[in-house]
């Protein structure tokens, strides 16, 4: 199955959540992220908070959005791009609210990574599943 992460900047949030999309699915799944308004980086905090965990983004470069992302997926992710998302037919569609970890002190940065790694494993055992 096919995991897209789509957030604004695609310099936080959709970053951390295909990084740990990809460690957790070990490979049975593939991911990508992609921002409707890409930053130029990816956010030194979002780089610092995983690397603690032994992942390495610090050379992910953000990326637009483009409709053939949203084709390629099975299931798209959206957190926090509203309605500069697009809408495909046939592709599940889930929204996670999450608080933008630009600016944010380590300890805030950390409490919103841990809760996307939480929600991608279960993403991961889901697709897993079935």
């Amino acid at each position: 199955m096919n995991a897209l992460f789509v957030c604004v900047q695609n310099a936080g949030r959709s970053q951390m959540a295909e990084a740990l999309f990809s460690r957790a699915a070990a490979a049975r799944h593939e991911a990508r992220s992609a921002g409707t308004e890409p930053a130029r980086s990816v956010h030194p905090e979002v780089v610092a908070t995983l690397s603690e965990l032994g992942l390495d983004v610090s050379h992910q470069v953000p990326t637009a959005l483009a409709p053939t992302d949203a084709e390629w997926a099975d299931i798209v992710v959206t957190m926090g791009c509203g309605d500069a998302c697009p809408v495909l037919p046939g592709v599940r569609y889930v929204d996670w609210e999450l608080a933008d970890p630009a600016g944010r002190s380590p300890d805030e940065v950390r409490r919103i990574r841990d809760e996307i790694e939480a929600r991608v494993t279960e993403l991961v055992a889901e697709l897993d599943s079935g």
